[in-house]
Parts: structure tokens; C-alpha cells; sequence
């Protein structure tokens, strides 16, 4: 077996953001044997202080834990007093968990040894493995693969160890300082040292867990198994989760989708994503692959999951009490009650940047409360209870207000002034507030003063924030996930194209050995696919240009055609209004002659002739494809600025309607479509297919590696789109599908 291990861990996963090569199996053994086990053999107990086998197995032991308890340390008879093993084969019950705290060497003999002894799963709180290099990988691939022969589910390597505060089990099996409170919130972290920290944060704001689990390096059980258990554990209401990578990120949409929003008991998930600069994006070609940077992937799969991202723990656990304690809004229309204006006031500005309506008051409603409040008092939302109030006029605000139908949800807000009765007034929200099923997030502010207050509102599953701001951003991720269940499900759309043609195309390119599509095979290819396409054609003397503009019909754009050039705008490539044959020809020889002197080693296939589209908003549409998770479409306003301003919004291919819509609306100059300075209201409908067509187009073929459509001129409701520019790049011959 080898020495126990008795120096501290290594440092956690220093190989942070990067993502794992491929998902893991599926679990062909369920987790209850490492989350409720009924025998567990700590290999590596000691009786050292400060030694990690000395830490886990006193917490195991003094923790509660329900089942049997059994030491394995072949150089000490007993630990801690109980009666100690040389081997696991040496204990003569079954085992249901093992422990695993030995140097990472001998950690493949032990899984092997576990393996013969029918032990249904394993914790391997060892350092050493892939976060150390090629030999540390090398050796975990080993672990892995012996606990997949005994199907024998492995949490680790390198992690904290998982906790369970079921009565019914009480195990502490990680190196955490204390033993976390009982509650309804599971926590999933791929940071050992972040869950050291978070059970003693949890700890000082009174929050408990379900399950509080550390992945490590997510050898075996990724975050796919712990999802796939948790959804259906009746501890669980609230899933957190602290993530640097995901072994499979479609699997994870699928699986967080239904979490979240298809079973009985739907289940919020909260996850913060480390890493959220992005690398690497000025060696991408077109504009889609220099903004699609790795934190833009994950963004994407949040959304078209239901998972709510937040930046910190704070706001993780600002968010996850309020989900645990309260009912969800049935809409996104708030009230605020208060004794003070300029709370109200902060509380007011950060609903609504989080996405709440101040809800307006039914006529009954403010009778009501001028009929009980005093006459300084305001009785419109926000209302203001007025800083002398004492707890009577609290409860005349509350009752009213959360009474009132228009009002989904509340926010209590309450400033310590020598008049306030801070205590009774918290007693009399815990005896209000659960009549009316709706959320009633508090702010007590201050900490001195409030303090028994807070514990009162908390001994009523009243959450308390320290000010109002973190309040109503908490009831707005709340009603953001109310929105998401209610969404509607529309399935992806097939439409009928012409791949024939655009595998003739890609054949063709390839024979001539490029992978940089010239815009006319780009727009041939966007047309079989039913992309509205303007008239155009391909020039390669100043006569054709003339006859093509003949042909086409005034007035025309001009532009450059090269494999070479991929932003024809920084080179002069481009000429617009041409509408003479004069403009034509004079046209042609300024745009070849200036690209041949700005890149003299260019090839240059001709010059384009395009229709010139009437005016419309700009847009862009775009492809770039991640190493891990594959194609993922962008959306955007379009121009050649697109990359300065960044509002674009991203999905994983495939996109279904809803999604499409969603992209639409999600990025920040979303008002320009509904009509600015007189503009009228623009097609989006006609986006949203393109959109679609475009989930499609990268669906059947998968080789295309970047395409771009900047701009897609969007024309007035009705009036439908048109492509103006197009590039597509193919993957390089031999690169993976």
C-alpha cells in the first residue's frame, strides 16, 4: 500500500481554465455509496495532528457519522483509539467508501486492491496527479482506468472530500475545518482550497448544505455524475457550483436544461466560472473567431441552460438564499417597503438594472395605506413608512403591498433610527410575510442595532442583506429563473436547402488546396441554404464589371476578390454607389491596382459586382468553432466596428427558435429593432431565420471552421434581409470534425 501520506496536499490544479479533452462515461454505479455509505475505510488514517489522515478521520469520527468507521494505516495499531488495518483487504466487512490519503504513487494499488475487495466507490483526496505535468497524468490515467474495470466511481484526485449532512448518514469525509450546518443547498466546487474557504463564509452567515462536494481533478465523476445525482436528491433544492472547465458542454445544456426547467422538482443552479479574460483572439481570422474567446463559450452554455452566472461568492450565496428561503415571483413587478427615501431610492435603480418592473399599485391598494399610513407617509411604490414608524405601519405596507396583484415579490427595507422597533417589526414580517406565498427579500440596515432582528427575520426564512442593492439584484436572479421556467419550448427548425451544391463548392476548394472561400463561393453556398442573397457576379476584366452592372442594374458595389484578403475594407477593396459604366471601369482598375500596391504578393481571383442593398440596420452573423465545444454562432450589430464594441451575443450550435429570439434581444443595442429616430421597427423575424439557417448550414457541415456575414442588412418589419458580405473559412485538411 505504501507510507501514509503525512506532508500537506499539494497546491490545488495549477492548470486553471484549462478544459478537459473529453467527457467521461457515463457512471455505471450509482453515487449513494460515496454520498451515504454505510461502512468507510480511511486508507492513509493517521494519528499525526496536522496531517491530513489524522484531519479526515477525526472528522469522519467525531462528526456523526451514522455507519462504521474502519482506519487503514499498516504502521499503526490503532488511530485515534479505534483499531487499525495493515490493508483494506484486511477488514473483514464490506466497504462501502474508501478514502483514499496516500502518496499518488500508490494510489493505483490501493483502487486495484479496492477494486477486489467490492468497494463500491472512492474519494482520492491525493495530490499529485495531472496538475503536476505529463508523469502526474500519465499515473492518474492509470487510477482511472483500474476504477472503471471494477466500475467503481472515483471522486479526485486532488480535492477537499465531500460532505453529507443527512441525519441519516452525517459524513464529513474532507479536510474542512468544521462540520457545515444542515440545509438545502448542495455545493459542487472544482476548488479544494475555495471550499476550505466557503464552508468558513458559509459558516459566519448561518448557511447550510446539503451536499458540499470537491471534484478535484475530475478524473471519474465529473460534474455531469454529481448534476445527474443531485437532481434527484430530495436534500438538494439549490445547486452552486464553482467551475474552471467542463468535460462535455453539450451534455451539460442537456442536462442542466432539464434540471432547471423540465422535472418535477425544478432545481436553480448557480455557477460561478472562473477565467473570464479571453486569449488568443488577435490571431483569429475573421471577426467572429477574434470574439468568440473561451469565457464568450461558457457565457453561451449558461444561457441556453438555465444556469444564472454570478461573479462572486457573494453574490452566489446573495442569490442562493434568497432561492433556498423564498418562494419564486410568479412575474418580475416588485414592491419596496420602507422607513427611508434613499434606500428605497438604491433599491429602486438596482432592481431595475437586474430586471424588475416597480410594480404599480391597485387604486384598493393605496386606499388602503392612506387610510392607515400618516399623511406624510408615500403611498406609491416605493412606499415610505416614514422614519418614525413603529412596527404597525410596517405591518399596514407589508400586508397591503403583498395583497396588492399586481405585486410578484418584495423588498423589506429598514434603517435602525431611535423610533424603529427593529425586533417587533421583524416578528411581524415572519408572521405576514408566509401568508402570501410571495418572496419578501429584506434589508436591515446596519449590523449593531439590527442584529437580533436579523435573527428574528432569519429564524423565519427571511433572508437579510446588508443593503438594499444586494436585495433586489437577488429577487431579480429570481425572477429571471421564474422567466426561464415559464419560457416557451420550441424545438430546432429544419428548413429544406441544397447541399449538393455547397458540397460541390467545399470539393472544389479543396482540390484547388485552399480553405479561404472567396465571397462569390461564400454567397453561392449561403443560397443553397435559402440565405436572401443579392444579384452579383464575379468580374475579372473592367469589361465584365461593365456588363455585369448592365446586367445587375444600378447601382452596384465593387469588391475585391483574394484568398489573401479576408478584411477587404482595410485594403480599398471596396467601392459603393457604382452606376455608370464609366464608374465601373475606372472602378475595377483603382480597386485591383490599390490592393496589388497595399499586398503585392495577393492573388487576386477578380473583382466582385453585388446589387447594392437598400438602407437597413447592420448586422453581423458568425461561426467560430471551439477545440472542445464545437460551433458556436454569434450575433451582433455589423459594420466594421463590430470588434470595438463587442455587443454580440453567443449560442452552441444546434439554436432552436426561442434561442434565436433570444440572441436577438440579449445584446445591448437590441432598442435599435423596434424602431430609432423615426427608423421604423426592424424584420427581426427575418434574423431569426437566418439564424436558424445558419445553425443548420454549420450543423450539415462541420468542416467549416469561421464564416462571417457582416453585414446582413435588415430591412423594416416585413420587408425581410439581405446578405451584403460573406466569408467562410474551412478547416485545414486532417483537423478533427
Amino acid at each position: 500500500m505504501g507510507a501514509v501520506m503525512d506532508s500537506c496536499l499539494q497546491a490545488e490544479n495549477a492548470v486553471a481554465g484549462a478544459v478537459a479533452s473529453g467527457a467521461a462515461p457515463t457512471l455505471t454505479q450509482p453515487l449513494d455509496a460515496v454520498f451515504s455509505p454505510k461502512s468507510v475505510a480511511v486508507v492513509g488514517a493517521s494519528n499525526r495532528d496536522g496531517s491530513v489522515g489524522n484531519a479526515i478521520f477525526k472528522n469522519i469520527l467525531l462528526g456523526g457519522f451514522a455507519g462504521t468507521l474502519y482506519p487503514v494505516n499498516p504502521k499503526a495499531p490503532s488511530i485515534c483509539g479505534v483499531h487499525a488495518y495493515t490493508s483494506v483487504s484486511a477488514i473483514p466487512d464490506e466497504i462501502d467508501l474508501a478514502l483514499i490519503i496516500v502518496p499518488a504513487g500508490a494510489v493505483p494499488d490501493v483502487l486495484e486492491e479496492c477494486g477486489r475487495k467490492h468497494v463500491r466507490g472512492a474519494v482520492v483526496v491525493s495530490a499529485g496527479f495531472k496538475e503536476i505535468g505529463p508523469e502526474g497524468a500519465a499515473l492518474e490515467k492509470k487510477a482511472v482506468e483500474i476504477a472503471r474495470r471494477y466500475k467503481m466511481p472515483v471522486v479526485g484526485p486532488n480535492c477537499l472530500g465531500v460532505i453529507n449532512t443527512d441525519a441519516a448518514t452525517m459524513l464529513n469525509a474532507s479536510f474542512g475545518r468544521v462540520m457545515p450546518k444542515r440545509g438545502n443547498l448542495a455545493f459542487v466546487s472544482q476548488s479544494g482550497a475555495l471550499c476550505a474557504g466557503i464552508l468558513d463564509y458559509a459558516r459566519g452567515r448561518g448557511i447550510g448544505f446539503s451536499k458540499f462536494i470537491s471534484v478535484g481533478n475530475k478524473a471519474d465523476v465529473t460534474e455531469l455524475d454529481l448534476l445527474r445525482y443531485l437532481a434527484h436528491d430530495e436534500s438538494t433544492d439549490v445547486i452552486l457550483m464553482y467551475l474552471e472547465t467542463l468535460v462535455d458542454g453539450r451534455a451539460f445544456i442537456e442536462l442542466a436544461r432539464e434540471i432547471t426547467g423540465e422535472l418535477a422538482h425544478r432545481k436553480p443552479i448557480l455557477a460561478i466560472k472562473s477565467g473570464r479574460t479571453t486569449q488568443g483572439a488577435a490571431a483569429a481570422r475573421s471577426h467572429t473567431g477574434a470574439l468568440a474567446g473561451s469565457d464568450a463559450v461558457y457565457d453561451a452554455i449558461f444561457a441556453q441552460a438555465g444556469i444564472l452566472r454570478v461573479d462572486s461568492v457573494e453574490e452566489l450565496f446573495d442569490f442562493a438564499v434568497g432561492f433556498s428561503r423564498q418562494p419564486l415571483p410568479k412575474g418580475n413587478r416588485f414592491a419596496i417597503v420602507t422607513n427611508a427615501g434613499g434606500p428605497g431610492i438604491m433599491a429602486t435603480d438596482a432592481a431595475i438594472r437586474h430586471g424588475l418592473e416597480l410594480a404599480k399599485l391597485r387604486p384598493e391598494t393605496l386606499e388602503s395605506l392612506k387610510a392607515k399610513l400618516p399623511p406624510t407617509a408615500n403611498f406609491s411604490n416605493p412606499v415610505d413608512v416614514i422614519g418614525d414608524a413603529a412596527s404597525d405601519r410596517y405591518a399596514t405596507a407589508i400586508e397591503a403591498t403583498l395583497g396588492d396583484p399586481n405585486v410578484d415579490g418584495l423588498v423589506l427595507l429598514l434603517t435602525p433610527q431611535a423610533m424603529t422597533e427593529i425586533e417587533a417589526t421583524a416578528e411581524c414580517a415572519g408572521k405576514l410575510v408566509p401568508r402570501f406565498g410571495k418572496p419578501v427579500l429584506a434589508s436591515f440596515l446596519g449590523h449593531v442595532d439590527v442584529s437580533a432582528g436579523v435573527r428574528i427575520l432569519e429564524q423565519n426564512n427571511i433572508p437579510n442583506y446588508e443593503f438594499p442593492e444586494n436585495a433586489a439584484r437577488a429577487l431579480g436572479s429570481m425572477a429571471r429563473f421564474t422567466q426561464w421556467i415559464n419560457r416557451p419550448r420550441t424545438r430546432e427548425r429544419r428548413f429544406k436547402v441544397d447541399s449538393e451544391t455547397v458540397q460541390s463548392v467545399f470539393k472544389r476548394i479543396r482540390a484547388e488546396g485552399r480553405t479561404f472561400l472567396p465571397e462569390v463561393d461564400a454567397l453561392a453556398v449561403l443560397k443553397a441554404y435559402g440565405f436572401p442573397t443579392l444579384s452579383h457576379g464575379l468580374a475579372k476584366t473592367a469589361d465584365e464589371a461593365v456588363e455585369l452592372l448592365q446586367e445587375i442594374g444600378a447601382p452596384v458595389v465593387l469588391k475585391i476578390v483574394s484568398p489573401d484578403v479576408v478584411h477587404k475594407v482595410d485594403v480599398g477593396g471596396v467601392l459603393l454607389n457604382i452606376s455608370t459604366p464609366e464608374e465601373a471601369r475606372t472602378g475595377f482598375v483603382k480597386i485591383t491596382n490599390g490592393v496589388k500596391q497595399k499586398l503585392p504578393g495577393a492573388r487576386l481571383l477578380g473583382v466582385e459586382v453585388v446589387q447594392m442593398a437598400s438602407k437597413g440596420v447592420e448586422v453581423i452573423l458568425g461561426i467560430s468553432k471551439d477545440p472542445t465545444f464545437g460551433h458556436m454562432i454569434m450575433f451582433g450589430l455589423g459594420g466594421t466596428y463590430v470588434e470595438v464594441f463587442k455587443d454580440v451575443s453567443f449560442r452552441l450550435v444546434p439554436i432552436r427558435e426561442l434561442g434565436a429570439y433570444n440572441m436577438i434581444h440579449s445584446i445591448r443595442a437590441a432598442k435599435v429593432f423596434e424602431g430609432f429616430r423615426g427608423a421604423p421597427p426592424a424584420d427581426t423575424d427575418a434574423i431569426a431565420e437566418c439564424l436558424e439557417r445558419l445553425s443548420q448550414l454549420v450543423s450539415d457541415f462541420p468542416e467549416i471552421a469561421e464564416l462571417d456575414i457582416n453585414p446582413l442588412i435588415v430591412h423594416a418589419r416585413g420587408a425581410g434581409a439581405h446578405v451584403a458580405d460573406a466569408r467562410i473559412v474551412l478547416a485545414a485538411p486532417g483537423s478533427p470534425p
